[in-house]
């Protein structure tokens, strides 16, 4: 469960960072318009940090790093690391660019068929606890860090309405998630305090008091992924330079000067909210704000709208994912679907979900009824049992008898495609009045397999090719001749 969560944390990650490298390029071309666009853009990337599954559309940016895999997860999914990687025979992700694949799957080490456990699913698990540990670290520091500050601010006195004054802080900074409050230095004169409580009001109507606070948890949850930390700190900056923006906008390109050498008096603070602290709103970009302040100029009509498209257009190409590419329906084989016997060959007959996906590959015989599985995984030699009601006998009679020919050729298939199991039994339970409700059970073996056939039947699994060969020639076998 912990390492199924942890590959949809990988893919949803994967996909960020694409998005994100995205929105990272397109704000180089922005950087004449309103900062509040750029700030808008990285509303894709909480999307897809947020959401695993979305909605598909022709026009995607992530078509350009579409997975092979994603026509088989589903259409709203992005799987570059597949679900079962830690079952696959040979283990493969699809990264979208191919030269990364190839170095990421070289690295991956060889199934072993004889071992009970794949030691990818323990690399896996192995990553997993990583993650989990490194999460929990960054939240309990957050934690931590948000307590002491409030105990900070216990001795903190009302100004009026929502603003407090400390002299326990260098910074002004807005705390509380219900009733959010701003708290001042003591150190604000009374010339500075109305535009840093203006951009602080800011902050609060566009409720940046939760969102950055939510950015944050899930930086802690995407903590592995650089590009999650320079995202979230260039959010960051577009969030403080479109607050800065809003108050020279509302007060007038007059107080540039005094709002600039406000905010550089107040960066040489040493009481300010602790660093990596999700409050702290910016003060490590001083400088890039002051720049940003008296180079401020209210932009053009033109400007502004070319702007709002390509952030449209941007948003809802980044948002959406690509429609999966269509693949032709492949008709079974002599009755078996090749592709989907392909798509779940597993090293181990523990692996459940892909047993059954193999055995709702194979044909069954008319006037059966399945009635699950059983597995026998504990110490070899493994088995697998595959449970059947008999409501009509007619699919399985030979001579007048009941055959176990049908079973016998699905055997021959299976042992071929799951690496460890060493034996299949087929257990028939009457339930067509004709036999007295007798059971019928028949097993096969995989050392009689290879010897009839003379060759390791593993061996014919490969590809599409081997399996209709096989396929082939088991047509005229009978399970007499077992």
């Amino acid at each position: 469960m912990i390492t199924g969560l942890f590959v949809t944390v990988l893919n949803m990650s994967i996909t960020a960072g694409y998005v994100a490298a995205a929105v990272i390029i397109t704000r180089l071309f922005l950087r004449r318009a309103p900062k509040i666009f750029s700030y808008l853009l990285w509303s894709a990337v909480l999307v897809r940090l947020v959401f695993p599954v979305t909605f598909t559309s022709g026009f995607s940016l992530l078509r350009l790093f579409q997975p092979r895999s994603q026509s088989q997860a589903g259409a709203g999914v992005m799987e570059f690391v597949p679900a079962d990687i830690g079952l696959q025979l040979r283990p493969a992700v699809d990264a979208g660019i191919g030269g990364i694949s190839r170095l990421i799957n070289s690295t991956f080490p060889e199934a072993a068929p004889i071992a009970s456990v794949n030691p990818l699913q323990l690399i896996l698990w192995t990553g997993s606890m990583i993650w989990l540990t490194g999460a929990a670290v960054l939240l309990l520091y957050s934690v931590v860090s948000y307590v002491r500050l409030t105990v900070k601010l216990r001795t903190a006195t009302l100004v009026k309405d929502n603003i407090y004054e400390s002299d326990q802080i260098a910074a002004p900074f807005v705390c509380g998630f219900i009733k959010p409050k701003i708290y001042v230095p003591t150190t604000l004169s009374s010339q500075e305090l109305p535009y840093i409580i203006l951009h602080e009001q800011t902050h609060i109507r566009r409720l940046d008091y939760l969102i950055k606070p939510f950015a944050f948890l899930l930086l802690i949850i995407h903590w592995f992924n650089p590009l999650m930390w320079l995202s979230y700190a260039l959010m960051s900056k577009d969030m403080e330079m479109s607050c800065d923006e809003a108050v020279v906008r509302k007060l007038g390109s007059g107080i540039k000067g005094s709002y600039s050498t406000s905010l550089l008096t107040l960066a040489t603070g040493k009481r300010g909210v602790p660093a990596g602290s999700p409050l702290a709103f910016g003060e490590g970009n001083v400088k890039s704000r002051i720049k940003n302040i008296l180079a401020y100029r209210q932009p053009s009509p033109w400007i502004t709208a070319i702007a709002f498209v390509a952030i449209t257009v941007i948003l809802a190409v980044c948002i959406v994912n690509p429609k999966p590419v269509a693949s032709p329906e492949q008709l079974p084989y002599n009755g078996y679907s090749v592709e989907q016997l392909l798509k779940n060959r597993t090293l181990y007959v523990g692996a459940a979900s892909k047993v059954g996906g193999l055995i709702g590959a194979l044909p069954v015989p008319e006037g059966l009824e399945g009635q699950g599985i059983e597995l026998q995984t504990t110490a070899p030699p493994y088995g697998l049992t595959i449970k059947y009601k008999m409501n009509d006998a007619a699919g399985v009679t030979r001579n007048g008898a009941i055959s176990g020919d049908a079973f016998y050729h699905n055997s021959i298939v299976l042992f071929s495609l799951i690496d460890n199991v060493d034996s299949i039994t087929y257990s028939l339970a009457d339930h067509t009045g004709q036999y007295n409700g007798a059971g019928y059970s028949f097993t096969f073996v995989r050392e009689r397999v290879n010897e009839l056939l003379g060759r390791d039947v593993r061996q014919y699994a490969g590809d599409e090719a081997g399996l209709h060969q096989l396929i082939d020639r088991i047509e005229g076998m009978l399970s007499a001749d077992y």
